[in-house]
């Protein structure tokens, strides 16, 4: 039997659900090595307002199972990528997401505002582990109210999907996604990455020039799988599982764990190949159980 793998994520129709993870695939270049029909959608690297050199070299160290990054968000600015990108994803056969940045609450309002009703632009995924300026350099995502206000202030400016990336370092995942979904959030993608610090011996100073990074990779997998299975508990929403995938059985953990959708980033870097054998591997499992659609996966959500 051939299994349906379409599915309906936060206000868009995608045709599968393994989608391209913010960052790892810039801004499309990469688009053109994968196999486009396993590609359910793409999340763009972060973008600002204003064009970013984001940090000093060394950006990347690998570590055991996964990698740290400490990019810095560079990139072209909203009027760059209007300009270079958008274009391009207009031509596209599957929907793409602008992952979007500020240190105000105004800021992630303006640059919704001047994306909305671009053509290529099919949505948002609001990154809020981002310093808020504002407020004494608080991270937005560690704190429901403030997480909430940057939702809000871009649900007032589009009418396209808003979904918010929550970040791993709270306390209590839940109070965040459930303080976003009052807010507006049209789904939740769960989790960016942990913070990590990893050491040259030889120059006895951080192996990264801005000391600490983001980790990704099969090392945080379990943790994400718990995280957002938290997530997905306290919230009526879609959660999109991000962290760690490989292999098809990485992905329909998030998915069994209450995950509408995945995100596979980071195993791009080593097997270009990833996202369209994770698609194909869920597709032979759904079939090998006889399961007709996404639908009928069991999902593991008890209430407490």
């Amino acid at each position: 039997m051939t299994s349906d793998l379409s599915v309906e994520v936060g206000g868009l129709e995608l045709r599968g659900p393994v989608l391209a993870a913010s960052g790892t695939f810039g801004y499309g270049t990469e688009v053109p090595l994968l196999e486009r029909r396993a590609l359910g959608a793409m999340v763009s690297k972060g973008i600002f307002l204003k064009p970013r050199a984001g940090t000093a070299p060394p950006r990347i160290a690998e570590t055991p199972s996964g990698m740290l990054n400490a990019i810095g968000l560079q990139g072209p600015g909203v009027d760059g990528l209007i300009r270079d990108y958008a274009p391009k994803w207009a031509a596209w056969d599957f929907p793409v997401l602008v992952n979007i940045n500020g240190e105000s609450a105004a800021e992630y309002g303006e640059l919704s505002a001047r994306l909305d009703g671009v053509p290529g632009v099919a949505g948002f995924e609001i990154n809020i582990s981002c310093p808020n300026v504002e407020q004494g350099g608080m991270y937005f995502g560690n704190d429901p109210r403030a997480a909430a206000s940057v939702t809000e202030a871009v649900r007032r400016r589009t009418k396209l999907p808003v979904w918010v990336k929550l970040t791993p370092m709270v306390s209590d995942i839940g109070i965040i996604a459930r303080a976003v979904e009052a807010a507006g959030a049209d789904a939740l993608s769960a989790v960016n990455t942990f913070v990590g610090m990893s050491m040259d011996l030889n120059a006895y100073q951080p192996r990264l020039s801005f000391r600490t990074g983001g980790l990704s990779g099969p090392a945080i997998r379990p943790l994400a799988v718990h995280l957002a299975h938290q997530a997905a508990r306290a919230v009526d929403i879609p959660v999109i599982g991000v962290g760690g995938i490989m292999r098809a059985e990485d992905a329909l953990e998030f998915l069994v764990a209450g995950c509408r959708a995945v995100q596979v980033g980071t195993a791009t870097f080593v097997n270009p190949n990833a996202i369209a054998e994770v698609h194909d591997g869920i597709a032979a499992f759904m079939a090998a159980k006889g399961f007709a659609s996404l639908s009928e996966l069991p999902r593991y959500l008890p209430r407490d």
